[in-house]
């Protein structure tokens, strides 16, 4: 577990500036997004506003309950631990050598993801955190980690690239020019940002300004304070 990497990326949330220009509302479904293959996830087709919703919950409850919201919705996760599930398996009769017929692949992604977090949690600066490793091959991403501060209704995502495919032209193709860049020491950063009733979500893309290459992920919510406070 690379503490440095966790706590670089929770003080790289806290840089960004805000944007005058939001993107629409983001889905407040609750369902949990279906565990897909691998193969059929990439860089590309991830959206970094579609975990906004499980953010807003996650931001409103406590440490652990809240770091559980986030990765049980992860898209990526769910795909990844998917992978892991299926690799499980043989051309048997029964989905996974050893499981009951009943068990089904969501479910069995659901009680890894589970044990995961219940595994993985730790305390770091007044925040809980868990950060995964995602080494399976092939897989577009590399790590995934979960911040959800302990004093304040803040929640957060946190996925590394695992190649260099993914570029700042795709980005912008995706989702526009950013509101904002900056310039750091051996990266730049490309900074986006969603308003909505109560919240403000932003995402930082860590990118190495030789090669264009995207090598990170920062999404981060939080809850707006009443005025009445």
């Amino acid at each position: 577990m690379d503490m440095k990497w966790a706590t670089r990326l929770l003080i790289l949330l806290l840089i960004c500036s805000a944007w005058t220009r939001p993107f629409a509302s983001a889905d407040d479904s609750n369902a949990p997004p279906a565990a897909v293959s691998g193969a059929a996830l990439s860089a590309d087709n991830f959206d970094w506003r579609e975990m906004v919703p499980y953010l807003l919950k996650a931001a409103t409850l406590p440490a652990e309950p809240g770091i559980k919201a986030v990765l049980e919705n992860s898209s990526v996760l769910r795909a990844y631990v998917a992978n892991e599930v299926q690799a499980e398996c043989g051309p048997h009769e029964n989905p996974c050598p050893g499981k009951n017929a009943s068990v089904t692949l969501e479910s069995e992604v659901g009680k890894r993801i589970d044990e995961i977090v219940q595994e993985g949690f730790f305390e770091l600066h007044k925040a809980a955190i868990v950060d995964y490793q995602l080494t399976r091959r092939p897989f577009p991403f590399s790590e995934i980690a979960a911040v959800k501060s302990e004093k304040h209704a803040d929640a957060y995502l946190i996925l590394a690239l695992a190649d260099r495919s993914y570029t700042a032209a795709q980005l912008e193709a995706k989702y526009g020019d950013p509101y904002d860049t900056d310039i750091y020491q051996w990266y730049s950063v490309f900074k986006y940002r969603l308003d909505g009733p109560g919240y403000t979500s932003k995402a930082v893309f860590e990118i190495d300004p030789v090669d264009g290459a995207v090598i990170k992920v920062a999404i981060s919510l939080k809850v707006k304070k009443s005025k009445n406070h």
